[in-house]
């Protein structure tokens, strides 16, 4: 067996190509960030806390940080008194409007199925663990 046989077989990334892209956009919190700042535009850190409900700062932190990383968003920082940071989506952000509406649309048309697979699943004393 060659070695890009071996490597397609042992990475998932490789036998996948959409992996890096779901472990990207897919983590929590990081959908109702890009959701928000898609359609409301910019945010301040407080703004986006109160908009989405449950997330920790601490989590907001450190997700807002990696959508930086990634590209995904653009942080503002204005030297004024008190200081004051805004958040918006970036152009390659923005460019996830199409793959998020396909999934809108998916979700509209398949998530009753999805439901009614689990309820007879679960009822169906399906071995769970």
């Amino acid at each position: 067996m060659g070695r890009a046989a071996t490597d397609v077989t042992s990475d998932p990334e490789l036998a996948c190509p959409v992996a890096p892209v779901v472990d990207i956009v897919f983590s929590r919190w990081t959908t109702p960030i890009l959701w928000s700042l898609q359609m409301f535009g910019r945010h301040r850190f407080v703004e986006l806390e109160r908009r989405i409900t449950g997330i920790t700062p601490k989590v907001l932190t450190q997700r807002l940080r990696q959508l930086e990383r990634d590209g995904l968003i653009v942080r503002t920082y204005h030297p004024e008194v008190p200081p004051r940071v805004e958040y918006e989506i970036s152009d390659l952000g923005r460019s996830l409007g199409p793959l998020f509406a396909h999934l809108s649309e998916w979700a509209g048309v398949n998530l009753e199925q999805v439901e009614q697979a689990r309820r007879r699943y679960d009822e169906s004393g399906a071995p769970r663990g």
